[in-house]
């Protein structure tokens, strides 16, 4: 069975970039002495799911920073060539989530892990998540891309664990309790 799981940052009221995508909220966070958990979230994913905007974000990052597959959810990147640099690590799709996990699993793919705040909004939506880890920084940007959307209904969540850092960020993880 293939599953999905998020590993995100979020702004104390609920953003993922401002409005223009930009992060500098959380990049000046960054504090390479912590340890956040990410390589050991990674070490057993097969395949990173994101939207268009992660993937414009990430893609002017010199050098690209995925050592696995990535597929880019966007019915606006679909059917264009991915860029030569890119090739072998990025293809584009415009399948719905469920399209994307039934394809997924097709080819062997266990465990996705989803980035971007529409991506994981639409896998909700279709119920798609297993789990969520989300880091908390304690600034307050004012608007921007927010993590969560409208739901057609509540998403249960039970609280797995939750650990705070010196530089002030707050990781909890959720397990989704499926319907």
């Amino acid at each position: 069975m293939t599953t999905a799981h998020v590993f995100i940052a979020i702004s104390l009221d609920g953003y993922i970039a401002r409005s223009d995508g930009d992060i500098d909220w959380l990049l000046q966070r960054d504090d390479p002495t912590e340890d956040h958990g990410y390589n050991d979230f990674i070490a057993d994913k097969d395949v990173i799911v994101m939207g268009r905007g992660s993937y414009e974000k990430v893609s002017s990052f010199d050098p690209w920073p995925y050592d696995r597959p990535v597929v880019v959810l966007s019915r606006q990147l679909a059917g264009t060539p991915v860029p030569e640099a890119l090739q072998g690590k990025v293809r584009f799709t415009g399948a719905s989530p469920r399209e994307l996990m039934d394809s997924l699993a097709g080819e062997g793919v266990r465990r996705i892990y989803l980035d971007g705040g529409q991506v994981v909004q639409s896998f909700l939506r279709e119920g798609l998540v297993e789990d969520m880890v989300i880091t908390t920084a304690p600034v307050l940007i004012g608007s921007g891309r927010p993590l969560f959307g409208t739901l057609a209904s509540d998403v249960d969540l039970v609280l797995v664990s939750s650990r705070s850092f010196p530089s002030g960020l707050v990781q909890s993880t959720y397990r989704v309790r499926q319907q």
